[in-house]
């Protein structure tokens, strides 16, 4: 692991920091390692769509046979549907 340290840090700056880690339930040392968590991951995300946008300037992306991405989401919906009228109860015979 390493250790950061940030130095001139205003103090208005801290503790509003401070009050979110209070609301929050941790310390500012935890809510900091979490707020950099997320904006290292922000960071891998924004690399990935770099990616993919490069990939598809470049003329890639899916081909011919892939399948229709609207109709994947309408199946998926239906069999939602239908296993929470099943798990309810609903969907089976009198």
């Amino acid at each position: 692991m390493t250790v950061l340290t940030i130095r001139d840090v205003p103090d208005e700056v801290r503790d509003a920091l401070g009050q979110d880690a209070r609301e929050r339930g941790q310390s500012l040392q935890a809510f900091l390692l979490s707020v950099l968590k997320r904006q290292a991951a922000f960071s891998r995300n924004r690399q990935l769509l770099a990616d993919v946008e490069r990939d598809l300037a470049e003329g890639g992306g899916a081909g011919v046979d892939a399948p229709d991405a609207a109709e994947l989401l309408e199946q998926e919906r239906t069999n939602r549907a239908e296993t929470a009228d099943h798990a309810h109860g609903s969907g089976g015979a009198a």
